[in-house]
């Protein structure tokens, strides 16, 4: 059985849950799928705003989440920004630290208070 993700947004455009639903209930009589056959079947059954999601991020760049945020302009839902120094990747929508954690194989975690990544000891 196939199935499809829908994201239930506030009125921030904000993720509030996200719901499978059964291929037949998103598709035309001849069995095309189409999201707005399936957004019309989630708001009668629930109400609300909703936007498709992709489980494997084959479109609208990420899987939805909740406290994600759906952009209209990007066709994209985006996560929650992780730390206030972190830029958006316009090609991923996936937040980046300004500079690349270490690959020396050491554990680090991110310190805005230095805007560095910092090596987690005994990890």
């Amino acid at each position: 059985m196939l199935m499809a993700h829908f994201a239930e947004l506030d009125n921030n455009s904000r993720v509030l849950r996200v719901i499978v639903v059964d291929n037949k209930d998103t598709a035309d009589a001849s069995g095309q799928e189409d999201e707005s056959i399936g957004i019309a079947f989630c708001r009668k059954l629930l109400g609300g705003t909703w936007r498709q999601t992709s489980y494997n991020a084959n479109f609208r760049k990420n899987y939805a989440g909740i406290g994600y945020t759906f952009d209209e302009g990007r066709n994209a839902f985006i996560p929650p920004k992780p730390f206030e120094s972190w830029v958006l990747d316009e090609t991923t929508c996936q937040w980046q630290a300004p500079t690349p954690m270490p690959s020396d194989g050491k554990t680090y975690s991110w310190d805005e208070d230095t805007v560095s990544w910092v090596v987690v000891p005994n990890a």
